[in-house]
């Protein structure tokens, strides 16, 4: 195992509404000195869920980012303070209008933990009754469900690219689609 290397000093370069860019001067741990460009994030959720048998609840959105329309699960950024159930609650209600009675925790994981801090935590959301969507000022999403066999589909030929929404297609296919024993308990939706 690798040893941690030594922080010199860390500047923020920019602090944004959603991240900060920080650089980091570091001696690894051979003795050299080095930087490291780390993204700050304040980490974000996502929920899989399926309203009707078999069907999966996916967001068909524009991410400027990449220049494109993405389809990929609901999913949101942690407000300060925010406890990352209450955050799936919030962004699965105002992106799809959906309210969950219940959320299991899925999985966690690193988007892309070379450069950016950000923690990811899945949710599979229970119970799902549906309502009207709250959509930022912007945003630009349409709610769509799909045949979960055809989302599968869809990630095997680049359809579904997006990589949380990969990832959890994938683990729920490969480890919860059927009845599993020892499942961890769920979080009830209410009062959030």
């Amino acid at each position: 195992m690798p040893d941690e290397p030594e922080i010199l000093a860390r500047r923020t370069i920019f602090a944004g509404r959603k991240v900060a860019l920080e650089v980091h001067y570091i001696r690894a741990a051979d003795g050299r000195e080095t930087t490291r460009e780390v993204v700050r994030h304040r980490g974000s959720v996502a929920v899989l869920g399926f309203p009707e048998p078999g069907r999966v609840l996916l967001v068909r959105t524009w991410r400027y980012a990449v220049g494109r329309e993405v389809l990929e699960l609901p999913a949101g950024t942690l407000e300060e303070g925010e406890a990352p159930v209450a955050c799936a609650l919030r962004e699965l209600a105002e992106e799809t209008g959906y309210r969950a009675v219940r959320l299991e925790p899925l999985m966690t994981l690193y988007p892309s933990p070379g450069i950016l801090s950000e923690r990811l935590q899945v949710y599979l959301a229970e119970g799902l009754e549906p309502g009207e969507p709250n959509r930022e000022p912007g945003e630009q999403m349409e709610t769509v469900l799909v045949p979960i066999e055809e989302a599968l589909a869809m990630v095997r030929d680049d359809r579904i690219t997006d990589a949380k929404t990969v990832a959890a297609l994938l683990y729920w296919s490969a480890f919860r689609s059927r009845p599993q024993r020892g499942r961890r308990a769920g979080i009830r939706g209410g009062g959030f």
